[in-house]
């Protein structure tokens, strides 16, 4: 969720100990690539991948957080996908077909594909995950979009229909990962209290393995993946909360690939032993970085304090500082350069003097003479919350208690373990303010986010924001096809949000993995270098580890 992930205590071995299902080859095995061998694609190898978070559930559907969908994503499939140029292509489904009105999509399924356990997929299996995620008992913050669907049918084994009753311009897309579960072995199931989200069975390039709550999640490639055998036999999601740690581990070769820290990227990295040995890669991302206010909190319902922390803040010192200049300032819930950006929001440049007289004309002053303000004989005092292991966020937090600090506001930083973060303080509501991310799609609908009936316990709507015309253009936009139609609800959308300041908009990071260069067939595109991962490979004479007998 959120773009951020989780956060559990581990402290990893500088040895590849957590490999214990591969062995070392001999270390004669991995050859010079100058001994002149053709470096083919090959069978076998392991990649080892670190992160600061852990999943909390291999369920979809389940899933708010981005760790659990990106190992959720090698295990499960969905009926379409996005190509690298953006566009989308079938995945289960063989081909769709829409029609004139845009309230019909039939789509046509792959035959023979199985399920990890040898059972065929169905158009059963889709049926079920639809029904499974429309259902009210099943807690998912993704359910609005497939409520939309008036009628669903299973006319056949390998047909999957659905009718709308109005125009939903995200529909095609919506057709991904999130629905596609297996009838045969959940049906009359509670999915949230069984094994499944720990061990699920799917028809990806992956099959979990093992699971160590806190340390890894290990997985060995589905030999029978119906695009073909990915070439890496293993995968193992390392979970390593510091950074400094994981890029430890980096060096020392007990991880493959990681996302490494602007301070990584543009200093630590730059050796020959780096060059020699690793890519680098950096792109732009789908994603952008915010402080929320709870909205029902008192200090926050006026929204002239909300635009006076906006002025206290400096935006582009946190993209030079924090990032190293590898990001820009953001303005809004889109990315700039994405045909819904709206470049000419109102922007809140820093100036204090503008914040301090936004506060006073709000009812807070300092009366006493300490520096901090008051209101009521209340302090203006505050917490931001943010997730354990995020440098960036955590840095974030400290500049902007400085700045604030500086027009009379105390600002405390609490930093927590993942999952405790988002159970028991964001679903439950107990925050004044959170420093988190959002990872958005590709399609600009952001209804499960600012829609003003979202605010459940799993919801989006976390902060409680609530705006009638922004409610009415969240409609607008995803209930026509017209691009233009569409663009021009959502730039009046971020009109608004610029007003109403929900959230300061903070910055959008540039994503900075590296990867050991041993590995091979990595290409990047907009959505990544991750999206092909089982076509990545390691030539044989390269390869570092092999399956146990």
């Amino acid at each position: 969720m959120f773009s951020a992930v989780a956060k559990k205590l581990f402290i990893p071995l500088l040895v590849l100990l957590a490999l214990s299902a591969c062995r070392n080859k001999e270390p004669g095995a991995v050859r010079a690539a100058s001994e002149n061998i053709p470096l083919l694609p090959a069978y076998g190898d392991a990649l080892l991948e670190g992160s600061i978070g852990e999943p909390t559930v291999l369920i979809p559907m389940l899933a708010g957080d981005s760790a659990s969908h990106q190992v959720a994503g090698l295990i499960f499939n969905g009926l379409v996908k996005y190509d690298t140029d953006l566009s989308i292509i079938g995945d289960l489904a063989e081909s769709w077909k829409i029609s004139k009105d845009g309230l019909v999509i039939t789509f046509h399924l792959k035959k023979g594909v199985k399920w990890t356990d040898g059972v065929e997929f169905t158009s059963d299996d889709v049926m079920f995950g639809y029904k499974t995620i429309i259902n009210e008992k099943t807690p998912t913050a993704y359910a609005e979009d497939y409520l939309q669907v008036k009628k669903a049918e299973a006319p056949d084994k390998y047909t999957f229909r659905v009718t709308y009753g109005k125009p939903f311009a995200p529909a095609l897309s919506t057709w991904g990962d999130l629905v596609v579960l297996p009838k045969h072995l959940l049906e009359g199931k509670d999915i949230t209290k069984g094994s499944f989200g720990r061990g699920p069975v799917g028809m990806g390039p992956y099959i979990l393995k093992n699971w160590i709550p806190g340390q890894e999640l290990k997985l060995a490639s589905n030999h029978e993946y119906f695009e073909g055998r990915p070439y890496i036999d293993q995968y193992i999601y390392r979970i390593i909360p510091d950074p400094a740690t994981m890029f430890l581990e980096l060096q020392t070769g007990g991880l493959d690939l990681m996302g490494l820290t602007p301070l990584q990227y543009t200093k630590q990295t730059e050796t020959d032993y780096f060059r020699k040995n690793f890519q680098k890669f950096r792109y732009p991302t789908f994603a952008y970085t915010y402080m929320g206010f709870n909205l029902k909190h008192p200090f926050f319902q006026d929204v002239r304090v909300r635009r006076a922390i906006a002025h206290a803040i400096d935006k582009q010192e946190i993209v030079d500082v924090v990032l190293f200049g590898l990001g820009k300032p953001a303005t809004g819930p889109y990315v700039p350069n994405t045909w819904p950006y709206n470049p000419n929001v109102k922007k809140y440049e820093y100036n204090p003097g503008k914040a301090k007289r936004l506060l006073e004309e709000a009812g807070w002053k300092d009366t006493n003479g300490d520096g901090v303000l008051e209101k009521n004989g209340r302090p203006f005092r505050f917490t931001i919350l943010t997730n354990m292991g995020n440098s960036l966020r955590t840095n974030t937090a400290t500049i902007i208690q400085w700045r604030l600090a500086k027009v009379g506001i105390k600002v405390d930083i609490r930093t927590l373990e993942w999952s405790t973060f988002v159970n028991q303080f964001i679903d439950k509501r107990r925050f004044e303010a959170v420093i988190l991310g959002w990872g958005i799609g590709l399609d600009p609908d952001q209804y499960d986010i600012w829609y003003s009936g979202k605010t459940k316990e799993k919801e989006f709507n976390f902060v409680s924001y609530s705006n009638p015309e922004v409610d009415a253009l969240l409609e607008k936009g995803r209930r026509t096809f017209d691009l233009e139609e569409r663009k021009k609800a959502y730039f009046r959308m971020q009109e608004i949000l610029a007003e109403d300041l929900p959230y300061i908009f903070l910055y959008v990071p540039e994503a900075l993995p590296i990867v050991q260069a041993r590995f091979k067939g990595i290409k990047p595109s907009p959505i990544g270098i991750e999206y092909n991962l089982p076509k990545w490979y390691v030539p044989e004479p390269l390869q570092r580890h092999a399956m146990e007998p």
